[in-house]
């Protein structure tokens, strides 16, 4: 998940929608228009000023007064875009005056204009203003990653001791060198007291270094001071509901930006998103300030798109897809919208998105990952050539991990226990980036039904992975393709009871093959005892209104190993009754696979190698005129570009109930 950056570089916040000026005059007195607009910015009511300079504006256009106050509004509504636009105007109509200069600098920075920023660098004449010049071209190095030349440029400058070592450390986070990093944050913090600012870089330190621990406890004592300090900022208010009304958005002032707050509840979600705790990770986001959608920075609308990805696809990839054109963007969002269009087998967009966006390929990702991911798109049109891919990365995985090995053994050997958890970490992190090319190489021929293959590349990854639980769940998944049952239970089993406590936890087709393995070799008390088990659970969330699919997940599998052995009024029947009650179980996965064995009836019907009871066709009948009732809004396909073509009609869970309704009938008359 993407996460805010240092104090040296902020996520600037999204600009704000509209236009100032466009909006109606206030009604101010006669000679009070001064006092009025000082006193908004006093009180922190910049929009409320910005409505009224903006007015002005249209009287005076080049009023350098009102544009001097406009630019300083919008500065600190975090609305850079316009900001610059207003210092602009101010340097054009004022060449002489660098002070102005030095502002449109910040306000391009802020923006992500880097290039303008430093054109406009090279034109500030008054050596009061060289010192924080250079400063600003540090930083406009630092945020194109050209660190070596910041780290040039601050050591010509002669800031606060404080300030600088803040720089450095930022430097040193950007090299990855975190550990050097927190301690420069933490020798700031003891030497000025405690800033939130200073408190998050910790936290964002210890995320990079996987200690989640002491990260979370610096998260909780911002969230804690800016809840405390500043009750206006409602933390919290969007998650506790407010009767179904939208919580009031608070904007995007100065004082939410010294709180930090949008940064530790950011760091938070990117923290439980990493622990797979997705419900947490939603919460924290959910507990932010309330912000109205235009006003949130992309790093907040990055980690939204992520963590409502499965609930919310198409607005997830709408978000994403919004952001790759931002500039910028956080690093993460290219990489993570091409891995979402692989996940949901849109390779044709995930192809469009690498060509249209090479530079960001050598920008964002690492040489491996990228050869992964398109040996993953290629394997659709050229199965044969991706193979051959995804074999020569296997072998430098391979070799990473035979080195790994050796490393571990050898520090064991010499008693190194700090050496034998540095690289069992190591291990443990090549091995991550060695599962997901094992499954592409395999997907391959899992694609083909050629299983049998499948489960020799399986067995060839055994030395390394055999101790992985995904692994261990994926030839699980591949003895009960081969119907090799009492293996697959072999597998599953350990993995199911180790969750015992939390089977709701466990996805739903592992518990689903797990029954029905249990029933192909005839252990069918164990295959109820576990349905017994989860529907105790379900019946235990706390949320009636939570959908929860497990036990109808495993039915309707149940269901569809009878449609498969043409067993289809029992089948059918246990299908139907899956989905009761309707309204709460019939969603997109569910919908799909129930109207998979419709369709096999269907066609087992047009053939006439079957007869079904009229009973039976008064049930289906039944289960399809509800399911159009309750299926209006379900879509049942997820669709990444919005409108792609307006004129076409969306396809429901209602629209199909109704033309499967329309067959049945023809079929019983």
């Amino acid at each position: 998940a993407g996460v805010g950056r240092g104090r040296v570089a902020r996520p600037p916040a999204a600009a704000a929608a509209g236009s100032a000026a466009a909006m109606n005059r206030a009604p101010i007195r006669e000679g009070e228009y001064t006092k009025t607009v000082y006193s908004h910015i006093r009180e922190q009511k910049y929009d409320q000023a910005v409505k009224i300079l903006g007015n002005e504006l249209n009287n005076f256009p080049t009023s350098r007064c009102a544009l001097s106050l406009l630019g300083y509004c919008y500065y600190h509504m975090q609305d850079f875009m316009n900001a610059a636009q207003i210092y602009a105007q101010l340097v054009q109509a004022c060449p002489d005056n660098d002070e102005y200069k030095v502002y449109h600098i910040q306000t391009l920075l802020k923006s992500g204009n880097y290039e303008e920023a430093s054109q406009v660098c090279t034109t500030v004449e008054n050596s009061e203003y060289t010192e924080r010049v250079m400063l600003l071209q540090a930083a406009i190095a630092y945020e194109q990653d050209e660190v070596q030349l910041a780290r040039s440029i601050l050591d010509q400058c002669n800031p606060l001791a404080e300030e600088k070592q803040v720089f450095e450390g930022a430097l040193f986070w950007k090299e990855k060198r975190h550990a050097e990093a927190m301690k420069m944050f933490n020798d700031v913090m003891q030497s000025m007291g405690y800033h939130a600012d200073l408190a998050y870089n910790i936290a964002l330190c210890n995320y990079s270094m996987k200690q989640y621990g002491p990260a979370l406890k610096h998260i909780a004592e911002i969230i804690e001071r800016g809840v405390r300090d500043h009750p206006e900022l409602s933390v919290g208010a969007l998650s506790e509901g407010n009767g179904g009304l939208a919580a009031r958005s608070v904007g995007n002032t100065g004082v939410l930006k010294e709180t930090a707050l949008i940064e530790a509840f950011n760091l938070k979600a990117a923290i439980e998103y990493m622990m797979k705790n997705l419900e947490a990770s939603k919460d924290a986001l959910d507990d932010m300030p309330p912000r109205d959608e235009s006003e949130l920075d992309e790093v907040t609308l990055h980690n939204q798109a992520l963590v409502e990805m499965e609930a919310k696809p198409t607005e997830g990839f709408r978000k994403l897809n919004f952001l790759l054109g931002q500039h910028p963007s956080p690093p993460e969002t290219f990489v993570n919208l091409l891995l979402l269009y692989c996940k949901y087998s849109y390779f044709d967009l995930a192809a469009d998105i690498l060509a249209e966006n090479s530079e960001l390929t050598y920008k964002n990702m690492n040489p491996q990952d990228y050869e992964f991911l398109d040996a993953l798109i290629l394997a659709q049109s050229s199965p044969e050539e991706a193979y051959r891919r995804f074999d020569e990365l296997t072998a430098k995985h391979i070799e990473s991990l035979r080195r790994g090995t050796k490393n571990i053994q050898d520090a064991r050997r010499n008693r190194d226990q700090n050496l034998v958890k540095k690289h069992l970490d190591e291990f443990d992190e090549a091995l991550s980036k060695y599962m997901p090319v094992l499954m592409g190489q395999a997907k391959i021929y899992w694609d083909m039904e050629h299983y049998s293959m499948v489960e020799k590349i399986f067995r060839q990854s055994a030395e390394f992975c055999s101790e992985d639980e995904s692994w261990k769940l994926n030839v699980a998944h591949i003895f009960f393709m081969q119907e090799k049952f009492k293996e697959c239970i072999r597998y599953y089993e350990p993995f199911v009871r180790k969750h015992n406590d939390n089977l709701l936890g466990v996805t739903a087709i592992i518990l689903a093959n797990l029954c029905v393995a249990y029933v192909m070799t005839s252990a069918n008390e164990e295959a109820e005892e576990l349905m017994r088990l989860v529907e105790k659970e379900e019946e235990k969330v706390a949320d009636p209104t939570k959908p929860i699919y497990h036990l109808c997940i495993i039915n309707l599998v149940i269901g569809t190993l009878y449609c498969t052995k043409g067993n289809f009024e029992f089948g059918i029947s246990r299908i139907m009754k899956s989905l009761e009650p309707y309204e709460r179980k019939i969603g997109v996965d569910t919908w799909y696979y129930a109207k998979r064995c419709f369709l096999a009836l269907g066609e087992t019907l047009g053939k006439n190698m079957i007869l079904l009871k009229d009973e039976a066709f008064d049930d289906i009948i039944n289960f399809l005129d509800a399911a159009s009732q309750v299926g209006r809004t379900i879509e049942t396909t997820v669709n990444p570009v919005e409108n792609a073509d307006p004129n076409s009609q969306k396809r429901t869970v209602a629209l199909e109930a109704r033309l499967l309704k329309r067959f049945f009938l023809k079929m019983r008359d």
